[in-house]
């Protein structure tokens, strides 16, 4: 197809070519000449279908804020010429990227990379790619598009933290997920027997009923849980680095750890640590408080409020006697006095979240 130049130049040539030739002058004509043997080869340039293998890749499809991420684009000439003049387009977010792939032999591979933007949590969807060849000119393009779009997911960052103590010894008869450890003297369930277990757990009864070889699998009945309670009003990115390095530090060492907002919960006690940094990565700013949060959040372990509001940092206070320890993180320049029965952990930048959560 022609470009916005090349429909230019083939009208320029015929006005040209016509008025040389009404008025007898032979300079036009040559001109008109000119432009119409140049669009014709441009067209001619073009018009072979290229066969080509195109992939593009999204590497990692998950990344922390402000970390590298990249579209690495391999092109494959399958076809039986040589191929210059291939340029790639690809969409991200609302802007495009341009990519020169360089001439491609018979049989000959490119791999072009290009970094992709990271700056902003969220999804980023990238693509469709397109790839254009055209004429030297710029008077012809053949467009096509290849593969399906992809999309990357910008998480939060983090710093690793300690696990927040809970104080307090809960569920009696042991966890019910299997984030517990084992070891203690806690029953939890019956499994079937793995090299190493010791056979002094083996469960004979089950064993002889079921024809396999089981175990009595016991787990630490004092696990520490965190509930994590973000503030949504007037979000900001470092408070929700803190939300997710304190619901991290729980979740990567095994232990329960929710995570909720005044629009409601995002994550379940029993959510991994990728879930927590995946519902994170999608928070937007909300208008409701974290009232029905604190007031629907299940009791015991430990609070963690992050909020920046200081009206939010007391109302934390009223939660107190439904968890063994409330922690109010408060990301700002200018937090307020501690709640009686609080620990106030000030911040104003993740940087300094590691240090003021070891000196709480």
């Amino acid at each position: 197809m022609l470009t916005p130049l090349g429909w230019g130049t083939l009208a320029g040539s015929v006005l040209l070519y016509a008025a040389g030739f009404a008025l007898g002058y032979r300079e036009p004509v040559v001109l008109a000449t000119g432009g119409l043997l140049a669009v014709a080869l441009a067209l001619a340039w073009t018009a072979p279908k290229p066969r080509l293998e195109v992939r593009r890749e999204v590497t990692p499809v998950k990344v922390a804020r402000g970390d590298a991420a990249v579209a690495v684009l391999t092109v494959t000439n399958r076809g039986r010429r040589g191929l210059s003049g291939l340029r790639a387009r690809d969409r991200i977010g609302d802007a495009e990227h341009t990519i020169d792939v360089p001439g491609l032999p018979k049989g000959a591979v490119r791999t072009v990379s290009y970094p992709l933007p990271t700056g902003v949590r969220g999804e980023i969807p990238v693509g469709p790619l397109v790839l254009v060849r055209a004429d030297p000119f710029g008077l012809a393009r053949r467009v096509r598009a290849y593969g399906a779009p992809a999309t990357l997911l910008v998480r939060p960052r983090t710093v690793p933290l300690p696990v927040p103590p809970s104080g307090r010894a809960h569920h009696l008869e042991g966890p019910a997920g299997d984030h517990a450890r084992s070891g203690t003297v806690t029953f939890h369930t019956l499994r079937e027997y793995v090299v190493g277990d010791d056979l002094r757990h083996v469960h004979w009864r089950s064993s002889a009923r079921t024809g396999t070889l089981m175990v009595r699998q016991f787990v630490d009945a004092a696990l520490p849980t965190t509930t994590v309670v973000l503030d949504t009003r007037g979000l900001t990115e470092p408070a929700v680095d803190a939300a997710a390095s304190v619901a991290l530090a729980s979740a990567r060492a095994g232990y329960p750890a929710a995570v909720l907002t005044g629009e409601g919960p995002l994550t379940g006690a029993r959510a991994d640590a990728e879930t927590i940094l995946d519902r994170l990565a999608l928070v937007r700013p909300g208008t409701a408080g974290v009232a029905e949060a604190l007031r629907t959040a299940r009791g015991g372990g430990t609070l963690v409020l992050v909020t920046g509001d200081h009206s939010e940092t007391a109302r934390a206070a009223g939660s107190r006697r439904r968890f063994d320890r409330v922690i109010c993180v408060h990301v700002g320049a200018t937090p307020p006095p501690a709640p009686p029965g609080v620990t106030l952990v000030r911040m104003t930048s993740l940087e300094e979240l590691p240090a003021a959560w070891g000196a709480r």
